[in-house]
């Protein structure tokens, strides 16, 4: 299946909401393409991006979770913070779900390992928090050929 072609199962429900790697195709210029984020939200999904480029720690992630998610102040002071803030999201509402998008991860993962296992952790504790309500949440880990260790595939 392609990214496009899994992207539209996913908004059509035909994909059970997780943490799942989507390989997108080496595209010139397309990291930063946010057009999906219009397909989410017509599906009624609220829609986040999250730049991998501008993280390189663990500080610089949490920060981009506090500006890309715009957590209460002190949501995002360590990786407990931003896991119950993630699960809670009520300054977000959303009509059918969550549609995170975590682009170029791989910028933390080899500057961090450590911070890059947390953050795993703690987006699957997110999408568990959310599975069994009318709005669960999906975080697609998206790369152009980098395979994340134990994150199923999609794409």
């Amino acid at each position: 299946m392609d990214a496009n072609q899994a992207l539209t199962e996913l908004l059509a429900g035909r994909l059970a909401p997780g943490l799942y790697q989507w390989r997108t195709p080496p595209v010139p210029g397309a990291v930063g393409d946010t057009s999906w984020t219009e397909r989410a939200e017509e599906a009624g999904l609220r829609a986040f991006h999250l730049d991998g480029r501008r993280a390189r720690d663990k500080d610089a992630f949490l920060r981009l979770c506090a500006d890309v998610f715009e957590l209460p102040t002190g949501a995002a002071d360590d990786w407990d913070a931003l896991r119950e803030s993630l699960a809670d999201l009520s300054w977000a509402p959303a009509k059918s779900g969550y549609l995170v998008r975590y682009e170029s991860w791989a910028e933390l993962a080899d500057a961090d390992q450590r911070s890059f296992r947390a953050v795993l952790d703690v987006f699957a504790a997110a999408v568990k928090a959310w599975r069994d309500t009318s709005t669960p949440m999906t975080v697609l880990m998206s790369s152009v050929g980098v395979e994340v260790a134990g994150v199923p595939r999609i794409a």
